[in-house]
C-alpha cells in the first residue's frame, strides 16, 4: 500500500483507539456512581480489547503502531522506512485528537475541552517510564513468529498497565497529547502532558536497548 494509505489507516485506527479510551472513560465514570474502582476497570477492559481488535483489523493495512515511539523503535531497528514514519506520526497525532472529539460527539459533550485533571509527580512519570517500557518490549518480541499473539499480548499488557501503573498507563505520546483536550476520565492537564511524553521516550529507549541486549546474548 502507498504511504497516503498506509498513513490514513493510522489515522483512523489511532481515532477509533481514542474513542474506545476516552468513550469507556466516559461511560464507566457515569455508572459507576463515583466509584472510581469500576470507572477504572471498564475503562481498562474496554481498551484493551479494544486495542487487540484494531490491531487484528488494522495490522495487515498499516502495521497496527498507533504510537509514535512504536513507529520509531521499528524504524530504528530498520522494520519500517524511517523515511515514512514523519506521515505516521502525524497521523497519528491528528487521529488521536479526532478520536478525543469523536467521543466527545457520542455523549453530547462539547467537542473542544481542556483537562484540569493534575498528573504530575515522580511516581507517575517512572509509571510513564515502565508502562513505555514494557509497551515497546512486548511489542518487539511479537515477531514474526509470534505475529498471531500481538494483538492478545499487546492489548493484554496495556489492560494490567492501567492497573499496575500509577499514572493509568498512557505510554503513548499522542494519545497523551490528546487527552489533555478532554475533561473527562480519561483527561491530562495539558501542563503536565511534556514530562509524561519525556518519561515515555525514556522508557521506550530503554525497551529498544534492553529487547536488543537479551535477543544477542540468546543468540550468542
Amino acid at each position: 500500500m502507498s504511504i497516503a494509505r498506509r498513513a490514513g489507516a493510522e489515522l483512523v485506527g489511532t481515532a477509533l483507539l481514542l474513542a474506545i479510551v476516552v468513550g469507556s472513560g466516559i461511560m464507566g465514570e457515569r455508572l459507576a456512581a463515583g466509584n472510581d474502582a469500576i470507572a477504572l476497570l471498564a475503562n481498562s477492559l474496554a481498551t484493551g480489547f479494544g486495542l487487540a481488535a484494531l490491531i487484528v483489523a488494522f495490522g495487515p493495512r498499516s502495521g497496527a503502531h498507533f504510537n509514535p515511539l512504536v513507529t520509531l523503535a521499528f524504524a530504528w531497528r530498520a522494520e519500517f522506512e524511517k523515511r515514512d514514519a514523519l506521515y505516521y506520526i502525524l497521523a497519528q497525532i491528528l487521529g488521536a485528537l479526532l478520536g478525543v472529539a469523536l467521543a466527545h460527539a457520542m455523549f453530547d459533550l462539547p467537542l473542544l475541552q481542556v483537562s484540569p485533571k493534575a498528573r504530575s509527580s515522580a511516581g507517575q512519570w517512572l509509571s510513564e517510564a515502565v508502562a513505555t517500557f514494557g509497551l515497546v518490549f512486548v511489542v518487539l518480541s511479537c515477531r514474526r513468529e509470534q505475529a498471531s499473539a500481538a494483538p492478545a499480548a499487546i492489548g493484554a499488557y496495556i489492560a494490567a498497565a492501567y492497573w499496575f501503573t500509577a499514572s493509568t498507563s498512557f505510554a503513548n505520546p499522542a494519545v497523551t497529547i490528546a487527552r489533555g483536550f478532554t475533561a473527562s476520565f480519561a483527561g491530562i492537564a495539558p501542563n503536565n502532558v511534556p514530562p509524561f511524553i519525556l518519561a515515555q521516550v525514556m522508557g521506550a529507549a530503554a525497551g529498544l536497548a534492553v529487547d536488543r541486549l537479551l535477543t544477542r546474548n540468546a543468540r550468542s
